[in-house]
C-alpha cells in the first residue's frame, strides 16, 4: 500500500505528525511519499517509511504551474489513499482529478472522509485522519529512529567526561529565559553535582543533527517546541519552559513550567524542576 501524505505548514508542525505517518505505515504496511515544503526535507527523512520526500512551495503561496506539477506527481504512483493537511481550493482541484481513492482532510470537496479533530496532545489529535483507515495512534509510544552515524557524530560534539549530559535548548524568542540564566544555570548545578557535563544547542541547528544531539542526552531544558517534541519522541527526562498542556504529553518523567513571561522563572525554580 502507498499513502500521500499532504503536508504545509511549520516545521513543528511537521514533527507532530511524524507519529501519525509512522503508524500509518507500520499498521497498514504502507509506504509513505511526503509533500511539505523544501526547508523541511531533511526531517521527513528520520522516519524511514517515508520512501520520497517532495519538495513543495506550500509556504510561498505556489501557482498554477506548481500545482500542475504536483498533480503529475501524485497521478503518476498507485496512491491508495490521501492524508491532506492542506486547505484551499487549490489543493481540492489537484485532489479531485487525482486517482486516489481515499482522500481524508479536515475539510475540502475533494476529501472523501471529514476528519473531526478533538482537543489533546497536538500529536495525538491526528488519530482523526487515522481512524476512516483502521489505524489506531498512540502517539505518546513514538519513538525516533536514529542512524548511528548521527548518534556517532553526536557524541562527538559532546563535552569530555563521564558525568550526566544535561542539554539547554532555549527558543532565542522574546521573552525567553535570559541567555545570562542558560549560561550559568551549568556551573549553578555544578555546585550540587561536579561531575555534570552540558551543552548548549543553538536554535538554528538543523532538526537532523538537532534530534541527534537530544538523543544522545541524559536531561533536557528546553524552552523551544521543537526540542521538546524531539525529546518527547526519545522518551527523555525534560522540564519545559512555558509548553502548554496540548504541547507535551503527560509524563512522569516531564515536568512544565509556564508562565507568560519566561524571565520572571528563577534559577531556584529551574533547578527545584531538575530535582536539585
Amino acid at each position: 500500500m502507498r499513502v500521500l501524505a499532504l503536508s504545509p505548514g511549520s516545521l513543528q508542525q511537521q514533527l507532530e505528525r511524524l507519529p501519525a505517518l509512522a503508524a500509518t505505515a507500520e499498521q497498514l504496511q504502507a509506504s509513505l511519499q511526503v509533500a511539505c515544503d523544501p526547508s523541511h526535507l531533511g526531517l521527513w527523512k528520520l522516519l524511514p517509511a517515508v520512501e520520497k520526500v517532495i519538495p513543495f512551495p506550500f509556504n510561498e503561496a505556489p501557482n498554477l504551474a506548481d500545482w500542475a506539477n504536483l498533480l503529475g506527481l501524485v497521478r503518476e504512483p498507485d496512491f491508495q489513499a490521501c492524508l491532506n493537511f492542506a486547505t484551499g481550493r487549490q489543493v481540492n482541484l489537484l485532489l479531485s482529478m487525482s486517482h486516489i481513492p481515499t482522500r481524508i482532510a479536515t475539510e475540502g470537496f475533494a476529501s472523501t472522509t471529514q476528519a473531526e479533530i478533538n482537543a489533546g496532545w497536538l500529536p495525538q489529535e491526528l488519530q482523526a485522519f487515522l481512524t476512516p483507515m483502521g489505524v489506531t495512534l498512540q502517539a505518546d509510544a513514538f519513538r525516533l529512529s536514529l542512524s548511528a552515524k548521527a548518534m556517532d557524530a553526536a557524541r562527538e560534539r559532546q563535552p569530555s567526561g563521564d558525568g550526566p549530559l544535561l542539554l539547554l535548548a532555549p527558543g532565542a524568542f522574546p521573552g525567553d529565559w535570559p541567555q545570562e540564566r542558560w549560561t550559568a544555570l551549568p556551573d549553578t548545578i555544578r555546585s550540587k553535582l561536579p561531575q555534570l557535563r552540558s551543552q548548549l544547542l543553538a536554535p538554528d541547528m538543523p532538526v537532523v543533527e538537532k534530534a541527534a544531539a537530544v538523543a544522545c542526552a541524559d536531561v533536557v531544558l528546553s524552552s523551544c517546541p521543537i526540542t521538546q517534541l524531539l525529546a518527547t519522541y526519545c522518551g527523555l527526562p525534560m522540564v519545559t519552559l512555558g509548553a502548554n498542556a496540548d504541547q507535551i504529553p503527560q509524563r512522569d518523567v516531564i515536568r512544565r513550567l509556564e508562565s507568560p513571561d519566561l524571565s520572571s522563572l528563577s534559577d531556584a525554580d529551574v533547578m527545584q524542576a531538575l530535582g536539585f
